[in-house]
């Protein structure tokens, strides 16, 4: 392990402005950048993957995890894909914050007594972004992607933040924060971590549920390359009894399943918004398969064609 700057004196005084404390290198393209988030008044670990051979500057792709990361040490991407071989020979540098549990990547209204302060949207948009492009080389040009929980944060900062992104992709997610069936996701996620969905976004009849509806400000997705995808939750051939880390296949066919089934719900509403509005967007979910791992393996190695042309600015 090679700790690339100095650590931050621990008796310091906190600084009024987000910066990266300290760069430590966990493997071959494998980076941990500790920033000091400003909003937040805490440090966040965010681990960075590089290419093997970098090439100049480079695109910067944000994958964000679902509910909430299994080790507090390592995103949950790392753990359960092979994105460090995936992307070492592709000349984007990857970025993944570990996040507050349930946080939805989204600024909160309020401090919440049993999760504390989340200002994610300010931190992914405005803290982290330049702190990361001068460090690791970036040209300007980034991406976000999530998946489950991640999914629907990802295109929401994307539809709110209009141009910031160039590719954006959405695995297994839901997309609406508006009215019972909506806030009902959320708010059971939020409740299941211990916090109160109230201090995210307000008592049901705040406009800041619709200010956060991906299909109510789905214009914002505009000029950005889309990619959206999940299966139809019936069992695919990872769910099978006996396939390698399926050790609770009716768990994974019947919860993970339903999940699905719901997901498919959101993303057939999400394609019909977007196609009412003439938003170009490319979506997958013709294939059987259930809320689980192996599927968005796949999925993320079929949509990097799509994403790589958006972050070079092709369409």
């Amino acid at each position: 392990m090679t700790i690339l700057s100095t650590p931050v004196i621990a008796s310091a005084a906190p600084s009024p402005v987000s910066h990266i404390t300290r760069v430590v290198q966990e493997g071959p393209t494998q980076f941990a950048a500790y920033v000091y988030s400003a909003s937040m008044n805490k440090t966040i670990k965010v681990q960075v993957l590089r290419p093997r051979h970098p090439a100049g500057p480079r695109p910067m792709m944000y994958l964000l995890s679902g509910l909430g990361e299994e080790d507090p040490e390592n995103s949950i991407w790392l753990l359960k894909t092979d994105a460090v071989r995936f992307f070492a020979d592709k000349n984007v540098s990857v970025a993944l914050p570990l996040a507050g549990n349930g946080s939805f990547y989204t600024d909160w209204q309020r401090d919440d007594p049993e999760l504390g302060r989340y200002r994610w949207e300010t931190f992914l948009t405005k803290e982290l972004p330049p702190l990361l492009e001068a460090r690791f080389d970036g040209n300007g040009s980034r991406g976000i992607g999530g998946l489950s929980m991640g999914a629907g944060s990802a295109l929401m900062l994307a539809a709110r933040n209009p141009g910031f992104y160039r590719a954006v992709a959405a695995y297994s997610g839901c997309y609406t924060t508006t009215g019972p069936a909506g806030q009902f996701y959320p708010r059971g996620i939020v409740s299941a971590f211990g916090g109160d969905a109230n201090n995210m976004w307000g008592p049901p009849n705040d406009p800041d549920w619709a200010a956060h509806d991906v299909l109510r400000r789905s214009s914002g997705l505009r000029g950005s390359a889309v990619y959206v995808s999940t299966g139809t939750g019936r069992a695919g051939r990872y769910d099978a009894p006996g396939y390698p880390g399926n050790t609770d296949p009716t768990d994974r066919q019947v919860v993970g399943g339903a999940i699905e089934l719901g997901s498919l719900w959101c993303t057939r509403n999400l394609q019909a918004q977007l196609a009412a509005q003439q938003i170009p967007a490319t979506f997958h979910y013709d294939d059987p398969g259930t809320h689980s791992w192996p599927y968005w393996v796949d999925r993320l190695h079929q949509s990097w064609p799509f994403l790589a042309r958006g972050l070079a600015g092709v369409r």
